[in-house]
């Protein structure tokens, strides 16, 4: 009985996305509503295609973080260079911006920043507006197989074929590939004589999959085509075509808009590279990932990204006067909009900050409190003041209060002080003058201290990475990046080198007795955990201290199998060696080559070369490269 009753009711409820009903006059003349179970928000009680069907106006309104980045850029520009760019009158025919594609230089563009989409970038070599809109509706599952096909055609490597020749009217932009649905809207009523209301009617079939509705449109198509003199067999062959093509079937309209918002945002990368790298940075400042992966995007732009500092940062990334993209203050734990607010309103209003003092003097303390000072100093903010090192805002001189602390102290008096001045017998102000805190000699924090600071309150290295001293053993002696062990399923019976610095440790004792270790290894691209037992915990233990940059061959095998089922667990590692990143090139290089150029080859450059050998004496084979790229001279002289 109870079955019964639940027979044929609604088992749960959804809401869309994004849909929003539009009607001419209150909502519930038309069809009945409900509110959602979360908000007071109206919501449909029939489904969307119901609510389709009986005629009314739905539309999607989806936000799109690309827009507020264009934008921003607008902005910073102004700000900057005193230009008013309005997005929605950039030339469709900017030189600039085509090689930007050309070459593949998409990270941070809308929609076009993949590796796949940046590798067909470069082949097809975009030169118009159309390729880019093509593009964007063939890079998805289903059409990606046409693209090697499309570029093919576009430079002339592939004949372009029209199963009739009616259809080179409305296929030749996207040489003799079906790519949009406007396109079969378009040949079904010139081939088969369609109302423009059955054309449509098959583009919603295509675009929603609706198999039964294109079977029921077959017959239309193939007779009204055989009535306007085309063979059915083609008929049928370019009907086969549309139905395959229905399960990836894009709109022209929707891919126009994207490539549009894409060719944008590469319009001001191209021009404006570094406004438009602040803003994509301001637009990524609360994912740590992302900031590491564009701030490696500026480094390959030649774009200098500078620190935080008080006297030029904003809450967001911004553009200094030398072209750099300084830091946001915002991107600071602990550091809030208030803060941020404070520094910037007394920075505009009387000049940069002079000194730790003349900041606290001048600021809102009950904006910018003890953390966001201390964050700040962490950061670098302060460096800009010359005179005192970040060491020296935490150096506590036995009183149990840091120099920052009384600096702090020393701005609130001062704040206090002049609020309540007195006015004298003779109607003068007068203000008790408090003396600024010595600044406490100590010494300043090493490489490494600063870096971990910086990316306790970041999230992420600012002013180096601890790997930076070591780019030559990496690049020379390392087969894989920490991103290889995200998916150890490729990389199974293969052997892998890597290195990076030891972020964290902990030995730990097994049930048995026997002693194993978790530890984490971070380089430029990532950070990974990993475990080792047994033997190899024995052998490469003194390895794993915090902060010592590890050189590593390891060997990726198959996972354990399953007894039962026989399939096999997740990869496993097996360590054949540690080193210390440092003893690496002694022990491993065999040559050291000099590449220069003949331009650079002389006397003075050989004598200082010389010096610099003397001092450096070793083992290993020396070779000189000297070329011309005009002369088209390399030549190889080895040592003796």
């Amino acid at each position: 009985k109870q079955a019964c009753v639940l027979e044929g009711s609604v088992r749960n409820t959804g809401i869309h996305a994004c849909g929003v009903i539009i009607t001419p006059d209150d909502i519930t003349n038309f069809v009945p509503v409900a509110t959602a179970k979360d908000s007071d928000l109206y919501v449909t009680q029939f489904d969307n295609s119901v609510v389709e069907s009986a005629g009314l106006l739905k539309m999607d309104f989806l936000g799109l973080k690309t827009l507020t980045l264009i934008k921003d850029t607008v902005k910073i520009v102004k700000a900057k260079h005193g230009i008013e760019l309005d997005p929605e009158n950039f030339p469709l025919d900017d030189k600039e911006t085509y090689e930007l594609f050309q070459r593949g230089e998409t990270v941070g563009i809308f929609q076009y920043e993949s590796p796949g989409m940046q590798k067909h970038m470069k082949d097809l070599k975009p030169t118009v507006f159309d390729d880019l809109i093509a593009m964007n509706a063939l890079y998805r599952p289903g059409p990606m197989e046409y693209i090697p096909s499309f570029i093919k055609r576009k430079h002339g490597q592939e004949d372009i074929i029209y199963d009739l020749p009616d259809m080179e009217e409305y296929l030749k932009e996207t040489y003799g590939i079906t790519v949009y649905q406007e396109q079969v809207m378009l040949l079904s009523q010139k081939l088969a004589g369609f109302s423009k209301g059955d054309a449509d009617v098959l583009r919603k079939a295509m675009g929603k999959k609706i198999f039964a509705l294109l079977q029921k449109l077959k017959p239309q198509f193939l007779d009204g085509g055989e009535a306007n003199g085309h063979p059915r067999d083609v008929l049928e062959k370019i009907w086969k075509d549309w139905e395959a093509f229905a399960s990836y079937a894009f709109n022209k309209s929707h891919s126009t808009c994207y490539a549009w918002i894409a060719y944008q945002t590469a319009y001001l990368k191209a021009h404006y590279p570094a406004e438009y790298m602040a803003a994509v940075l301001s637009n990524n400042m609360n994912d740590i990932k992302q900031v590491t992966f564009f701030m490696e995007e500026c480094r390959r732009m030649k774009l200098n990204v500078l620190g935080p500092d008080v006297n030029e940062s904003y809450y967001k990334f911004s553009v200094n006067k030398d072209n750099a993209v300084r830091f946001g203050m915002g991107a600071i734990k602990g550091v809030g909009q208030g803060a941020v607010h404070t520094i910037v309103e007394h920075r505009k209003k009387d000049g940069p900050y002079k000194s730790i003092f003349d900041m606290a003097k001048r600021i809102d303390l009950r904006a910018a409190n003890k953390k966001a000072f201390e964050n700040l100093a962490f950061a670098g903010s302060f460096d800009c003041f010359k005179d005192t090192h970040r060491a020296q805002y935490f150096h506590d001189e036995g009183d149990g209060i840091t120099f920052l602390e009384k600096a702090i102290r020393y701005g609130a008096k001062h704040q206090e002080n002049s609020n309540s001045a007195q006015v004298s017998l003779f109607g003068d102000a007068s203000e008790v003058q408090i003396a600024e805190p010595q600044v406490p000699p100590c010494d300043e924090w090493g490489t490494m201290e600063k870096l971990a600071r910086e990316k306790e309150v970041v999230g992420i290295y600012i002013s180096g990475h601890p790997l930076d001293d070591f780019k030559i053993e990496m690049d020379t002696f390392c087969t894989a990046t920490l991103e290889v062990f995200s998916n150890m399923h490729q990389m199974i019976n293969r052997e892998v080198t890597f290195s990076g610095v030891v972020t964290d440790v902990q030995h730990r004792v097994s049930k048995n007795g026997k002693g194993w270790a978790s530890f984490f290894v971070e380089d430029y691209t990532t950070s990974h955990e990993f475990r080792i037992f047994g033997e190899d915990y024995l052998k490469f233990r003194h390895f794993l201290v915090k902060n010592s940059f590890v050189y590593v061959q390891a060997y990726i095998r198959e996972g354990w199998k399953n007894k039962e089922t026989g399939q096999a667990g997740e990869p496993r590692l097996q360590f054949n060696n540690f080193m210390l990143l440092q003893d690496v090139m002694e022990a491993r290089a065999k040559k050291l080559s000099v590449k220069m150029e003949l331009s650079q080859l002389k006397e003075e450059t050989v004598q200082q070369l010389e010096d610099l050998f003397e001092m450096h004496k070793g083992n290993q084979a020396l070779n000189f490269i000297v070329y011309d790229v005009e002369e088209k001279i390399n030549l190889q002289m080895p040592s003796r």
